[in-house]
């Protein structure tokens, strides 16, 4: 066989793909398959989005190349609801259109940071942002988070993480794996830091239309007159529009950042898809309702959850938040990969065990309740019952 890039070659094989491989091999013996592995809309887009969709990808316009940067309607609209959300202004011109969130890491780590420089994570980690670190061949300093501390970065966790390597500090909040919502005070003053130390803020707000209602904005970094030297935030429309396989994100960064990143974008896909960017515009500010609807059910489907674990205090829940769950299962002395493997494959629960998400999370899983139906998730507490009596005799071996 011909060589593999090493860089590459070291990245385990993605977290999700694993997980369905598992959950290909369930019965059925336990009833329905429960998959809590991937934050993923269970739900189709809106009928008037869904329609306005397929009109657009009808559409001549629609099969053209576009701007590198975003359709000018789209980032107009993105704009402005980011500018109305925060309380300060963004312009247009400070918006990049993505295929997907995923892509928009890739692509502010890309234009921040080169192959033997540092990016701080906060561990646990979102799995694709260590994916993608490794690959660059870009380190990995581990910031501590502690569940006693719900998982929120600390600033003298952030200083111990330091070398003369880093180049940013990145952090997703509400946060994946956990759950943890971090409060604007953290934000800020990882902000300071960064900004007092020269680094970059990569600012990953995926799930932030699903903080709980009445909440403040999330923080107060759009209106720091030095945003545009320092911070890159980042955005998903695949979960609060219910369009995952339309592969649409945001990034938010100052003028020369986003002359960088504009020929890491030309080089990864020219541009983002088009007929979404037509919808997403309208969008924004038309389903704000649906928006705010579905926020409300995800926020109820986690209560459901909560009740459906309470019968089980062994599975302690140290963290929820948005999407997920971060749960300590009660087999300490058994593998978390063993744990979540037997629960799809056997009693159809389907998992992402903690060590997915960095080192020193043998004892967790987590459980991304936001995708199933309120209904099915109910019954998840009949199936965790059953998990007691299947690790019973589990030995492992050293």
């Amino acid at each position: 066989m011909l060589a593999i890039n090493p860089a590459l070659a070291r990245v385990p094989a993605p977290p999700i793909s694993q997980a369905a491989r598992w959950a290909q091999t369930y019965d059925g013996r336990a009833g329905p398959l429960i998959n809590l592995s991937q934050a993923v809309p269970g739900n189709a887009p809106p009928e008037d989005l869904a329609r306005r969709l397929g009109e657009a990808a009808a559409s001549a316009e629609g099969a053209r190349y576009g701007a590198v940067l975003g359709d000018t309607v789209l980032r107009e609209a993105y704009s402005a609801d980011v500018s109305a959300l925060y309380g300060a202004p963004v312009a247009p011109s400070e918006v990049a259109v993505t295929a997907g969130c995923n892509q928009a890491f890739f692509v502010a780590v890309m234009t921040v940071a080169g192959a033997g420089d540092a990016v701080i994570l906060p561990v646990p980690f979102y799995f694709n942002h260590q994916m993608t670190l490794d690959m660059l061949g870009i380190e990995i300093r581990p910031l501590e988070t502690r569940p006693e501390d719900g998982f929120v970065p600390t600033l003298d966790g952030l200083k111990t993480a330091m070398s003369d390597k880093v180049k940013a500090v990145a952090l997703v909040t509400p946060n994946n794996p956990t759950g943890a919502i971090y409060p604007p005070e953290t934000i800020e003053a990882i902000y300071d830091f960064c900004a007092e130390n020269g680094l970059w803020l990569i600012l990953d707000e995926t799930y932030r239309d699903f903080l709980p209602a009445g909440n403040r904005a999330p923080h107060g970094l759009f209106g720091k007159p030095d945003w545009r030297e320092h911070l890159v935030g980042l955005y998903s429309f695949s979960k609060s529009y219910a369009i995952p396989g339309h592969r649409m994100g945001a990034m938010t960064g100052g003028a020369d950042f986003l002359a960088e990143a504009e020929k890491v974008l030309d080089s990864l896909q020219i541009c983002a898809p088009r007929p979404p960017q037509a919808v997403l515009a309208w969008a924004i500010g038309g389903l704000t309702d649906y928006r705010r609807t579905t926020a409300a059910e995800i926020e109820a489907r986690a209560e459901v959850f909560r009740n459906a674990m309470a019968p089980h205090p062994d599975w302690r829940i140290e963290q929820l938040g948005a999407y997920f769950a971060y749960v300590r299962h009660p087999f300490p002395g058994i593998p978390a990969a063993v744990v979540a493997e037997r629960l799809a494959r056997e009693l159809g629960i389907v998992t992402l065990p903690g060590p997915f998400f960095g080192p020193g999370n043998e004892n967790h899983l987590r459980i991304a309740f936001a995708n199933v139906s309120s209904e099915r998730l109910g019954h998840l507490g009949e199936r965790l019952a059953l998990a007691q009596a299947l690790f019973a005799e589990e030995t492992v071996h050293g």
